[in-house]
């Protein structure tokens, strides 16, 4: 499958597995390691982690698939996020969710995540949300000794904005490599704020979370998701296509900012449909009819 360069020493796969519901999969470790033999076999080589998902069990829980196969690590590309604390039976001194960027936090939850994933290394930290108390030198500082100690290979965001992720690029000496974003046709926040139009300036490949909208666009409850699923089955006929998740994934992939889907599935049948949505080929007034009902009136 296509890769996509986000650094000079760092090539991901153009679909990223997204591990956020891995505890929903009811997996056993073995089950879930023939799970990511069969997905790096279909060319999807990159995982896309966070301390807190399932509530804070997700890592370990991939971490002990792969110590079954350690060699499989040098096969694949593990990017992982920190900074949110959330409330839970975990923490129970916690009384509140906040977001902590500081460096003795970020350098201890990148320790604990390589702990979990049973790595000595992660090839992509991300910031997972900003934060209106965000003290960049803090990170920068964090980032410079992860990556002298050869924990963090790069450094990205995710739900940044573009002035948001400029401050914090002010203070690294290496390009930030990513900013991961929510992006669907239902969800085209970031084509109005000028995100994507800074990434494109930037070279950089933004990826995308929840890129089928949570399902809602394949079984619509709305009238948007209602216009949007009409408007996908329009253009699957003319395309000869039958699964409009193809469609929704060939319509990210064609934007000129290289998007990236995270896609975030335990059947590697719905994976294996991602990939082959990069052979799906859409014209350019096809790509608007699915953003004009998305609109619900036409551009002007």
């Amino acid at each position: 499958m296509a890769t996509i360069k986000l650094a000079p020493q760092l090539e991901i796969s153009r679909i990223v597995l997204g591990i956020w519901r891995l505890m929903d999969w009811n997996m056993s470790d073995q089950e879930l390691l023939t799970y990511l033999k069969q997905s790096i076999d279909a060319g999807v080589t990159t995982f896309d982690h966070a301390d807190i998902y399932g509530d804070y069990e997700c890592e370990a829980a991939f971490g002990k698939a792969l110590q079954l196969d350690p060699s499989l690590r040098s096969q694949m590309q593990l990017i992982t996020k920190c900074g949110i604390k959330l409330k839970s039976a975990k923490f129970p001194e916690r009384q509140v969710k906040y977001y902590d960027y500081s460096k003795d936090y970020i350098i201890n939850q990148v320790e604990q995540s390589l702990a979990n994933l049973k790595t000595d290394y992660v090839d992509v930290l991300l910031l997972h949300r900003p934060s209106p108390f965000f003290n960049p030198m803090e990170v920068a500082s964090a980032f410079e000794d992860l990556k002298t100690s050869g924990k963090v290979n790069h450094l990205g965001v995710s739900n940044f904005t573009p002035i948001q992720f400029e401050s914090l690029q002010s203070y690294i000496n290496e390009p930030l490599v990513t900013n991961q974003i929510e992006i669907s046709p239902a969800q085209l926040e970031h084509f109005d704020n000028g995100n994507l139009d800074h990434l494109i300036e930037k070279r950089i490949s933004p990826m995308a979370w929840s890129p089928l909208a949570g399902g809602s666009l394949l079984n619509p409850q709305d009238e948007k998701s209602k216009r949007i699923h009409d408007a996908l089955k329009k253009v699957a006929n003319q395309i000869g296509e039958s699964d409009l998740s193809k469609v929704i994934y060939a319509w990210l992939l064609m934007h000129p900012s290289h998007i990236i889907p995270v896609i975030g599935t335990g059947k590697i049948n719905r994976l294996k449909t991602a990939v082959s949505a990069l052979d799906t080929q859409l014209n350019l007034e096809q790509w608007f009819e699915i953003y004009v009902a998305s609109l619900g009136e036409n551009i002007p």
